[in-house]
């Protein structure tokens, strides 16, 4: 059992601040900034340079010569070619958002898979521990895995089965 609920002095105080509103949409906000604002910057840094890139190609003159408006070019021919490199930044970066997860769970104080893992290495609780290491390296697994399934969305000259 958690930290959280062992004492129960504790579970009233957490009573009364689901009273006073904790839990709500609102108090996720600082939590959820903490987490995403560093990842934000390098994600919107990346895409700047990739879409930058992207432009000086010569498919987007040949999109530009053939009457498309820019927000055409922008949407249907730049986009999708620059995406690739980003969604490959996000799908690596996933596993530092899991990391950061769980010092911001501790900080912020919410229950969550973070604060399991840190209650189980408090309490040499290693099967839990085993357990959600295994757990959150599934889950950046399964972000990887849908960056991969991504890339044939984006560009249609990868395919997943295979063939050269």
């Amino acid at each position: 059992m958690g930290r959280h609920h062992a004492d129960p002095r504790l579970r009233a105080g957490a009573a009364d601040a689901a009273q006073r509103g904790a839990g709500t949409p609102a108090h996720i906000l600082l939590p959820a900034v903490t987490l995403a604002l560093p990842f934000t910057a390098i994600v919107a840094r990346l895409t700047r340079t990739s879409v930058a890139e992207t432009m000086r190609e010569p498919y987007i003159q040949t999109a530009r010569s053939k009457g498309l408006t820019e927000r055409q070019v922008l949407t249907g021919h730049t986009l999708r070619n620059s995406l690739i490199p980003v969604v490959t930044v996000i799908g690596l970066h996933m596993g530092g958002l899991m990391g950061g997860a769980v010092i911001v769970e501790n900080v912020f104080a919410w229950p969550g898979l973070g604060s399991l893992v840190v209650d189980a290495v408090s309490t040499r609780d290693y099967a839990m521990v085993q357990a959600a290491t295994f757990l959150i390296a599934g889950i950046v697994m399964v972000f990887n895995l849908a960056a991969d399934l991504l890339y044939s969305q984006l560009d249609p000259r990868i395919r997943l089965d295979g063939a050269a």
